[in-house]
């Protein structure tokens, strides 16, 4: 191993600090140039633009804005759910007040220039192993790292702008420390650990897997350096569960002691003093969040069943394409930008690890971005920083032997940097690449959010809006009211109300809404979390779920008293998602089995040969008979439906009735291009009805927008 070690060696470098800021700089500009060119692309597109400026591109950014909005204004209503105690609301709140910018253009910048940061800590671990050069290539390589940059990019509003910067930031300060083996590198380590649980607290179990790593690295590499123990005496208390100006307090009169009594601090002491924090740690939580944390993304099921195991809810893990399988090629490009980067990273992270064995704590973070081959491709970010170091080690380990065939001088040098330049550009292509041709769209376009900046002036900040948990966050940053389900609010007890309202006949639908959010309310109000459809049918006296959502078919069924407006907020987006939307609801309450799928089916290139209309896959509409074939299969048509708007703006709707029995309806929505086949179950839900058809009953509904991409409707009940 020595050996190998031996042929490993890299020539050191001394840099002077000012050359060293000038490539941290450099690094840094390179990484903001990248993300600019996405502000170049969505520019030329006017419908991108609200209030003067380019919107943002994630809909979980719109959580962070209701707050830091809300903080702005001085306050929020009771149970809103604005995060104005959030970290990345806060800052945002402060940048506001004091930068000369607008909110909407903070927010569209601000992870950009937040998420570039990643270039400093992977430059300053270079320079800790005394290898800035290495450190500055594999500053340029994680700045624009494929995944990284997905989650950093202009506009990718999103705590993800530190979430990697951070632990890079801890990791920096552990090699510094085990580096250098100065107690002042003790308070560092506490406080990037403590900065890291504070802008997310899921830093709790990557904060621990880097601890544990580092005993290894000391038992194996280190086993009588007081000082490796002494760091893991400081990484306890930065994790512990205790407020955070006590953990400061304990840290420093910890520090002070060490120095006070560095000559009688013996190693004895010193691991009595780890176990003590140890057991604290333990005492204080252990490893709850880390099994919370295995339990949501690793060992996840179908469904989800309540506290009493009576009802059992679809699972939301199932439909978060974050939280999915992906294929091996998407899960190393994502890390490296290419399957051939990703195989030559790993071997220079595992040559890296041998030449410094310190690089061992990385390796928490290279396996939490492996969970992402079967646990979702969010977590390919962390591998990131480790990889792009281990690929830059390679490359200037192989410039160095390219260099070694000339003679030490000038042109050594120039051979070796021009090998190292070579190698580094090979690997940025592929990245830069996937950048230029990454056009992801804002997340809604102006003329919806025309539609919710409308609502918010009709509806009081107390009503609700109903709609599907992706579109929560921005229904309640632009229109300043309360939602049912969110980006954060969607597990399967609380889809289940909105999915039903949204794919269920409407006497059921409106029944269902006033439910849902007079008992969210009262859950609220009486500061518990209980499954509000079990909550409903004990009120009602009701066990069997079946039975009960039976009686919400009746306009008689008797609701609770109205205590705020509701309306529906339906967009043609969620016509894509509509048979997602349908699952939460689409099933055996009492034991979780799916119940058949309706039947959907669209097409947007479908052609008119006069005699039959062709779909595509097989499927076609004989119009002489009047019949569809599926396959093999033909059946008759119930109904045909054609809408198109007129130079009114109003929607026009035409009905042809062809076989009343017939389990099929056809509907052309002229102005969409859009052909669909529906079964009659998916034609009498409401978003159907009152989207596609504007088919409302006015018992029930109320039409308050009306427009091609987005439509509300009040409850009257």
């Amino acid at each position: 191993m020595d050996k190998l070690r031996d042929l490993l060696r890299l020539n050191e470098d001394q840099f002077n600090p000012w050359y060293l800021l000038v490539l941290v700089l450099v690094a840094y500009a390179f990484a903001i140039g990248m993300r600019m060119l996405w502000v170049g692309y969505i520019g030329d597109n006017a419908e991108s633009f609200w209030n003067g400026q380019i919107m943002i591109n994630t809909n979980d950014g719109y959580f962070y804005a209701e707050g830091a909005r809300d903080i702005l204004a001085g306050g929020n209503q009771p149970y809103d759910l604005s995060p104005i105690g959030n970290p990345t609301s806060q800052l945002t709140a402060w940048l506001a007040k004091v930068l000369p910018f607008s909110f909407e253009t903070i927010i569209l910048y601000m992870p950009a220039w937040v998420g570039a940061l990643i270039v400093v800590p992977v430059l300053l671990i270079g320079r800790a192993l005394k290898q800035t050069w290495l450190g500055f290539g594999a500053a340029l390589i994680a700045g624009i790292a494929w995944s990284y940059y997905n989650r950093t990019m202009t506009g990718y509003y999103d705590t993800d702008m530190l979430v990697i910067v951070l632990p890079t930031l801890v990791l920096w300060s552990l090699i510094l420390g085990v580096s250098h083996h100065q107690n002042r590198y003790l308070l560092i380590t506490t406080f990037t650990i403590i900065l890291y649980g504070v802008w997310y607290p899921g830093s709790y179990s990557l904060n621990l897997g880097m601890a544990a790593m580092l005993l290894l690295y000391t038992l194996i590499f280190d086993r009588k350096n007081i000082f490796n123990y002494k760091l893991l005496i400081f990484m306890a208390i930065a994790v512990v569960m205790l407020p955070i100006m006590l953990k400061f307090t304990i840290s420093i009169l910890l520090l002070v002691t060490f120095y006070l009594l560095k000559e009688r601090i013996d190693l004895k002491i010193v691991l009595g003093l780890l176990g003590a924090s140890v057991v604290v740690l333990a005492i204080t939580g252990g490893l709850g969040p880390i099994f919370a944390q295995l339990t949501a993304y690793v060992f996840r099921g179908e469904t989800a069943a309540d506290a009493s195991g009576t009802l059992h809810y679809f699972n939301v893990v199932q439909t978060v394409r974050e939280a999915g399988d992906i294929p091996f090629d998407t899960f190393a490009n994502r890390i490296s930008g290419h399957v051939v980067s990703f195989i030559l990273a790993t071997i220079g992270y595992i040559l890296m690890v041998i030449r410094y064995p310190v690089m061992l704590i990385a390796l928490p973070m290279v396996g939490l971005g492996f969970i992402a081959y079967t646990g979702g491709l969010r977590f390919t970010v962390y591998a990131v920083p480790a990889y792009a170091l281990g690929i830059s080690f390679l490359i200037f380990w192989i410039a160095q032997q390219v260099g070694s065939f000339a003679q030490e001088g000038r042109n050594r040098t120039l051979l070796w940097g021009g090998a190292a330049a070579f190698g580094t550009a090979l690997v940025l292509i592929p990245n830069i690449k996937h950048i230029t041709e990454y056009k992801v769209p804002t997340v809604f376009t102006a003329q919806e959010v025309q539609v919710l900046d409308t609502l918010g002036k009709k509806a009081s900040r107390e009503d609700y809006v109903l709609a599907w948990w992706d579109y929560g966050y921005p229904i309640r940053y632009y229109s300043d009211v309360k939602t049912l389900v969110d980006g954060g609010k969607h597990s399967g007890d609380v889809n289940f109300p909105v999915s039903f309202s949204l794919t269920f006949p409407q006497t059921q639908s409106v029944n269902m809404a006033r439910l849902a959010t007079e008992y969210t309310e009262k859950a609220y109000h009486n500061k518990t979390h209980h499954d509000y459809l079990k909550s409903m049918m004990e009120d009602y006296q009701e066990t069997d779920p079946d039975i009960f959502l039976s009686r919400l078919e009746h306009k008689s069924f008797q609701l609770p008293e109205k205590t705020r407006d509701v309306y529906f907020y339906l967009p043609y987006r969620m016509m894509d998602i509509y048979q997602t939307v349908r699952l939460f609801s689409n099933l055996n309450l009492r034991t979780g089995a799916a119940y058949a799928r309706p039947f959907i089916y669209e097409s947007r290139s479908f052609k008119d040969t006069g005699e039959k209309i062709l779909l595509g896959n097989g499927i076609e509409v004989d119009k002489r008979t009047n019949r569809i074939r599926i396959g093999q299969q033909e059946v008759s048509v119930n109904a045909l439906y054609m809408t198109a708007y007129g130079p009114d703006g109003k929607l026009q709707v035409r009905r042809q009735l062809f076989d009343m029995s017939a389990p099929l309806s056809l509907i052309f929505m002229r102005s969409y291009n859009r052909f669909m086949v529906v079964d009659q179950q998916t034609l009498n839900s409401t978003y159907f009805q009152l989207f596609v058809l504007e088919s409302y009953d006015p018992e029930l509904f109320e039409p308050v927008i009306l427009t091609p991409l987005a439509k509300v409707y009040k409850l009257n009940r």
